[in-house]
Parts: C-alpha cells; sequence; structure tokens
C-alpha cells in the first residue's frame, strides 16, 4: 500500500497546484476613453457596458397596431433564419459544455475476455526449464480513470472561452430576433405609407374623373379648348398611372412580411389600412443603460473575452502537460468463479508528462495569432461602440427634422388644398382655364403625398432609433 500512496501524494500535489492562478492575461472589458459625454443636443451617454440579458420587452406594441402584434409575434415563431441562430446557440452551449467536461477526471469501464493457447516452442530465459503448452482463460473487468492535471490553468482557459463565444452566440441569437423585428416593422410601416398614398390617388382620380366630365361638358358646349380637354385627360392617366406603380411597390412590401413572419408569399395577403394613430415619441435625454442593451455590442464584448482566453491557451504550450494515465483498478483472474477476490485485485495509478523540446517556432506562433485575434476582437468592439453611437445619433437628429419637416408640411398642405378649392371655383365660374386647375391639382397631390411620406418616415426612423437603442426603452418614458 505504501507503493501507492506514493504516486497518491504526487497526484494531490498536483491538484493542489491546479489551484492556482490560470496563465495568461485576466480578462478585462476594453476601455472607451474617448467617447463623447452627451448626445448632440439631446442627454447624457456613458461608456457602453453589454447589458443584454435584460429582459426585453415587446417594444412594437408601443405602436398600438394589432396587425403589427400579430406578425412580429408570427416572426418571433416561425421565421426560419431565427430558428437558424437558435440552433447555432444550442451548439455553442453544447461546445461549451464538452471543453467544462475536462475540468473533471473522466471514468470508463471495460473488460476483456480471452482464451489463450500458449507455444510449447516459445523462447525461454532459463535452458533448464522444461517447456510445455498451455491454455489459459483471462477475465478482466477495470474501471478506468483519465484526467488532464490543470496546474497551469490550460483548461480553465479553454472553458472560459467556450463559455465566452456561447455568451457571444446568445448575444447573436438577441441581435437576429431584434434586426427581425425592426426590419418586419419597417416593411410595415412602408406598407401602410403606400395604401395612405393609394388613398389619397383615388381620391384624387376619383375628383379628377369629375373635372374632366365638367370639362368635356364644357368642350362640347365650346367653353373649353381641345387642349384644355386633352390636358385633363392626361392628369387623369398621369395619377391612374402612380397608383399601378404604388400598387407594386405595395406588393413587394408585403412579401417581405410574408417571408418575415414565416408564411408564404403567394398566400399571404393583407388588406389595406392606414398608420398607427399612434407615433411613439422617445424624450431627447435618452437614459444611457438603453445604449447598453445593444445585442451586437455584447457579441462583440464577449469576441473579446474569448480571444483573451485563448491567449492562455496558447502560452501553455511552453510549458508541460501532465495527465493522469494508465490509472485503472479492477480484477483479473484466470477462472470466472474466483474473479471478484481479494488476490484477484489489480489497479494502477500512473503519472505522464510530455514537453515539446523544439518546434521550429509553431509555439510561438500560435502565441502570436492568439494576441493577434485579440487585437482584432478588440478593434471591433470598439468599431461596434462607434457605430452604435452613430446609429443613435443619426436617428435622433433625423427624427427631429422629421418632425419640424412633418408640421411645416402640413401647413403647405392646408395652403394647397385652399388655393386648389379656390382655383375649381374659379374653373367652374369660367374665370380659370383648365391648365390652371390641373397645375393646381397636381401641385396638391404631391403636397399631401408628400406629408403621408413624412408622416411613415416618423415611423420608419423610430423603427431605426428603436434599433440603435437596443430593442426598447422604459414605458414610462412614453408620450
Amino acid at each position: 500500500m505504501r507503493a501507492f500512496f506514493t504516486p497518491l501524494a504526487g497526484a494531490s500535489l498536483l491538484l493542489t497546484l491546479a489551484g492556482c492562478a490560470a496563465i495568461g492575461p485576466d480578462y478585462r472589458t476594453p476601455a472607451i476613453s474617448d467617447m463623447p459625454a452627451n448626445w448632440q443636443g439631446t442627454g447624457q451617454w456613458q461608456a457602453a457596458q453589454p447589458a443584454d440579458q435584460q429582459a426585453k420587452q415587446p417594444w412594437w406594441q408601443q405602436f398600438g397596431d394589432a396587425t403589427l402584434n400579430r406578425l412580429e409575434a408570427d416572426c418571433m415563431a416561425g421565421n426560419a433564419s431565427l430558428k437558424l441562430a437558435l440552433a447555432r446557440l444550442q451548439q455553442a452551449q453544447a461546445q461549451a459544455g464538452i471543453h467544462a467536461a475536462a475540468t473533471l477526471p473522466a471514468v470508463s469501464t471495460g473488460a476483456s475476455v480471452s482464451r489463450t493457447r500458449i507455444s510449447a516452442e516459445r523462447p525461454l530465459t532459463n535452458y533448464q526449464s522444461t517447456n510445455s503448452s498451455t491454455i489459459q482463460n483471462d477475465y478482466k473487468p477495470t474501471l478506468n480513470v483519465s484526467y488532464e492535471f490543470d496546474w497551469l490553468g490550460r483548461v480553465r482557459r479553454d472553458v472560459e472561452s467556450a463559455r465566452a463565444s456561447a455568451a457571444q452566440s446568445q448575444a447573436d441569437s438577441e441581435n437576429v430576433r431584434l434586426l427581425l423585428a425592426t426590419q418586419l416593422a419597417t416593411a410595415y410601416f412602408q406598407l401602410r405609407q403606400l395604401d395612405e398614398e393609394s388613398a389619397l390617388l383615388r381620391q384624387s382620380i376619383s375628383l379628377q374623373q369629375k373635372v374632366l366630365q365638367l370639362t368635356q361638358i364644357r368642350h362640347r358646349e365650346g367653353l373649353d379648348a381641345a387642349g384644355a380637354l386633352a390636358t385633363q385627360q392626361a392628369s387623369l392617366q398621369a395619377a391612374q398611372a402612380q397608383l399601378s406603380l404604388l400598387g407594386n411597390q405595395r406588393q413587394q412590401q408585403q412579401d417581405l412580411l410574408a417571408t418575415l413572419s414565416g408564411h408564404p408569399a403567394s398566400s399571404f395577403q393583407l388588406g389595406a389600412d392606414s398608420l398607427p394613430a399612434r407615433l411613439p415619441v422617445i424624450p431627447a435625454g435618452v437614459p444611457a443603460d438603453l445604449l447598453q442593451r445593444r445585442p451586437d455590442i455584447a457579441a462583440t464584448e464577449r469576441a473579446v473575452a474569448a480571444a483573451n482566453a485563448q491567449i492562455g491557451v496558447a502560452k501553455a504550450a511552453w510549458f508541460p502537460q501532465l495527465t493522469l494515465s494508465p490509472t485503472y483498478i479492477g480484477y483479473e483472474s484466470a477462472q470466472l468463479a474466483r474473479l471478484v477476490s481479494a488476490p484477484a485485485l489489480v489497479w494502477s495509478l500512473g503519472l505522464q508528462a510530455g514537453q515539446t523540446l523544439f518546434d521550429n517556432g509553431k509555439t510561438r506562433s500560435g502565441v502570436d495569432y492568439a494576441e493577434a485575434g485579440y487585437q482584432a476582437a478588440a478593434n471591433s468592439y470598439r468599431q461596434t461602440v462607434l457605430q452604435a453611437i452613430q446609429e443613435t445619433q443619426d436617428a435622433l437628429s433625423t427624427l427631429q427634422g422629421l418632425n419640424q419637416a412633418s408640421a411645416q408640411q402640413a401647413a403647405a398642405v392646408s395652403s394647397q388644398q385652399h388655393a386648389y378649392d379656390i382655383s375649381l371655383l374659379r374653373y367652374r365660374a369660367g374665370l380659370d382655364n383648365a391648365l390652371t386647375l390641373a397645375i393646381n391639382q397636381q401641385s396638391l397631390l404631391g403636397a399631401q403625398r408628400l406629408q403621408t411620406q413624412l408622416h411613415g418616415s416618423q415611423f420608419v426612423w423610430s423603427v431605426n432609433l428603436i434599433k440603435a437603442l437596443g430593442g426598447d426603452w422604459q414605458t414610462g418614458t412614453m408620450h
């Protein structure tokens, strides 16, 4: 037994060493020291730290549109791209479990049974001994143990890297959710904008048809020339052509909505409707923790953590690798009836060490590769943060500009409507010609369509700001 405890003491010492600090640099989130302290013209901002583990709320419900809510629910449940991202997340989590398994010994069982005939002509070490042929049975069940002593922390760094990669995949899947949801909402609002523009064109076409009838009457009575009739017909035909183009654009948006929500485009249909009555207004002083929720920032930050841990894995190759092998305990007997007995007990406790003496710079290159990978990941993280700031600033500025332009265009539509009403009265009274009326018709229609486009853009850029902020904001800040 004393021979057994000697290697056991050595193994205990190695296990104690395994609890020491791991090789390689400990991870710290890369500092972003040159970021601005404020949004331009809005509230405070602070350095982003990922907090994507916070539960995301269904932000699309803030628009108060039941159809949008239904489409978003279908997208979250049936979109193939999202299912692909979730499957990759499961793979990454399983891979992390595979790496974590190396932190504990692997235990297996085995058994061998053989019946062997020994040659009578085999060589012997003593010429005086007699040689004979024998037949023997050998029964040997064993319990085997294998383990790599993590005395440098290579395994711990490997597990650290795998878990960071799994967290990166989780953030990536959350980013896919966000991108799909915002893409669907954008397509939906663009479709509703086209619905409103189409409704305006239909109203304009109906009015122009009545004016055309009046022009035809005036032409027959000799009050209008043929040119006035042709002008009004051309105006009507142009409006009808524009309506057809809007119909084609609407069909494309409807097909996109079908694909995003997990439905075949050929069997998907949405009836015409208007934009939601409620436009969420995001306050100028956006809290800094909203920017922290961006999943793409979280994904790149965890990629940095994974790359940092790989430096320790690479540096561990400079030192010996110690393994517990061959190590087993079991029984061995020539007779099955006497197999499980004290005399038949067998065991082995072994330690192996291996060290590369010359590899022509392979290990050095492996460390250089890991360190370069860390630098690449850190720069990708910085670029993602800068991109997030740009997208948020662009969305805030654009929404402010759209709000101003929308108010100005509403006044322009009111003035243009008044001008058209006067022109129509003057035309009926014979004071204006058909060309003047047609010009006022087109001006009014153009102003109304621009107003609708600005209104639709407000919804689209609200979605862009939501995406820039990571998918949600505090409900209490809604107006």
